[in-house]
């Protein structure tokens, strides 16, 4: 059983000021529509989300950019290796090494909950 990861959440109102600086693809968990919960007060996103903890299978993944088998690669993860969902579309999960990244796709048969 995966153990459950426990982040400060922001308390009162969660507000950037400044410019904020775009992240390269692949790193940080931030995308247009959400963030990782631990970047909140940092990035701004339309939604955050606390992280689901799940763990690579015996097959091991691969971190995708974008969420295509054909698609660059962002790490090469081991079997048992524990990784952080934090959005699920079709056959692909959006997911994390932890709030300061890694962050891509890969396919969701890959995970154990």
């Amino acid at each position: 059983m995966t153990a459950q990861v426990q982040y400060h959440l922001p308390e009162g109102p969660i507000g950037l000021t400044g410019p904020v600086a775009r992240v390269a693809p692949g790193t940080l968990p931030l995308r247009g529509d959400l963030a990782h919960i631990a970047l909140a007060g940092r990035y701004l996103a339309a939604h955050y989300v606390v992280p689901q903890p799940r763990t690579i299978g015996l097959a091991g993944a691969t971190l995708h950019q974008i969420p295509r088998d054909d698609a660059g690669s962002v790490i090469d993860l081991a079997a048992g290796t524990p990784v952080e969902a934090l959005d699920y579309a079709g056959d692909w999960c959006w997911a994390s090494c932890g709030p300061e990244g890694p962050s891509g796709y890969l396919r969701t048969a890959l995970l154990i909950p």
